[in-house]
């Protein structure tokens, strides 16, 4: 079986739109990547908070290639931190990780789009490039 090796670096980028802001995230969510992106994630959303006291995120998750456990809390906890009134929607997660969200409950939770806007775009931006 082939190991797989931790990651500590994940993507993360932050578009305003008109009526919400999106938060692409790229790389694996995992325990190695965890701390660091927890951090960064936090900071992008008190930025978002102060400027919208009831938010709509969008974490756009098609470019997460891989999620365990550490990665599920970061998802967990990024919904905690939008406050009352503000909204986290899942985007286009790949089969892997809508499995998981599936298995643990978690797309009961959040809302999940399997192949959203958000990700659409970024996918058809990067196929322009």
């Amino acid at each position: 079986m082939p190991t797989r090796t931790a990651s500590t670096e994940v993507g993360l980028s932050r578009e305003q739109r008109a009526d919400h802001t999106v938060i692409a995230l790229d790389g694996e969510l995992d325990i190695a990547s965890a701390p660091s992106l927890r951090e960064r994630l936090h900071s992008e959303l008190a930025d978002v908070a102060l400027a919208d006291p009831g938010p709509r995120v969008v974490l756009d998750l098609s470019g997460v290639t891989f999620c365990d456990a550490s990665g599920l809390a970061l998802l967990i906890d990024a919904r905690r931190r939008t406050g009352p009134g503000g909204t986290v929607v899942l985007d286009g997660p790949r089969p892997q990780l809508l499995r998981l969200l599936r298995v643990t409950g978690l797309d009961r939770v959040f809302t999940v789009r399997s192949l959203g806007g958000a990700a659409e775009s970024r996918r058809a931006r990067s196929v322009a490039a």
